[in-house]
């Protein structure tokens, strides 16, 4: 299931304008990956005040499945998200947290100095995360895919299922709204062309396009799934070539008919042929590395 997501960044510097922010975009980014729509963004100083009135909107009168905040969760007298979270939400979530410490201290020993904290407050997650980029995505990143089944379980009318569900196949996002959103992100005034590559069922059976093999029975459906850690690994891996500045992916999940979408993939870079070359090993790993393709076919067992 598809949800909406605020994000708000806490730094005083940023919001005087004396820093320019970078994790809220990089948050937003990991965020419309993962299939989430965002309905707002805000960029507050670290006052509690302020702080405690964004969570709330969001929240109480937008109504947002989740909240994430960035910056605001270290040692200094000024950084008080954490004091800020904690007053308005219901519940405390305590796993969130604990993950994402976990993962910060496989990086650095200094990882047990965040005092983020997570919470529910009616339905809506609120999940702090640290002020710098890097540290925010590989927070967010550890913990992305068990945050999608808390809200399933936020969304429902009693307990949810934790056995794994059916995967069903999801429509695909537009593209003229992904160009849209990319020419408004931060990295378009680097960017000097964007390449797509939409991938599809088709009824040949890929051994006999892939190996040449002797005809085979055609391909009625397919049955597809992904990894979307190592989907995003292949993401970061792509975002750290030469002279690319924007990367978003979208898969498919399910039984997929002849002629349905099995993936989507946008880059953007300086130049030609460092675009065709992050575009041509994003999707070669994703093919190779993150994917079950199984294809169905009427011929006998």
């Amino acid at each position: 299931m598809s949800y909406m997501a605020a994000v708000i960044t806490v730094s005083d510097k940023g919001f005087r304008g004396e820093r320019t922010d970078t994790s809220g975009p990089a948050l937003c980014a990991m965020l419309r990956q993962a299939g989430y729509e965002i309905a707002y963004t805000a960029l507050v100083p670290d006052e509690v005040g302020q702080i405690q009135a964004e969570l709330i909107k969001c929240a109480d009168e937008m109504k947002l499945p989740l909240v994430l905040t960035t910056g605001g969760t270290g040692f200094s007298p000024r950084d008080v998200t954490p004091e800020a979270t904690l007053a308005v939400i219901d519940r405390e979530t305590r796993g969130i947290p604990e993950a994402m410490r976990a993962e910060s201290l496989r990086i650095t020993p200094r990882g047990c100095l965040s005092r983020s904290v997570a919470g529910i407050r009616g339905r809506t997650l609120i999940v702090n995360l640290p002020g710098s980029e890097k540290a925010s995505r590989e927070n967010l990143n550890a913990v992305l895919s068990a945050i999608g089944h808390g809200l399933d379980m936020l969304s429902s009318g009693g307990s949810a299922d934790c056995a794994p569900p059916a995967e069903q196949k999801t429509a695909p996002p537009s593209m003229d709204t992904w160009l849209k959103e990319a020419k408004a992100d931060p990295s378009a005034g680097n960017v000097g062309m964007y390449l797509f590559h939409n991938g599809v069922v088709r009824q040949t059976p890929k051994a006999q396009v892939r190996q040449g093999a002797a005809a085979l029975p055609v391909v009625r459906a397919m049955e597809f799934s992904y990894d979307a850690d190592k989907v995003a690994a292949a993401v970061e891996q792509t975002c750290a070539m030469e002279g690319v500045y924007y990367v978003r992916t979208w898969l498919n999940r399910g039984v997929l008919n002849v002629g349905d979408d099995i993936m989507y993939v946008l880059v953007g870079g300086d130049i030609r042929p460092h675009v065709v070359d992050a575009l041509q090993f994003l999707v070669g790993k994703i093919k190779s590395d993150c994917v079950t393709e199984t294809e169905l076919s009427d011929a006998p067992v």
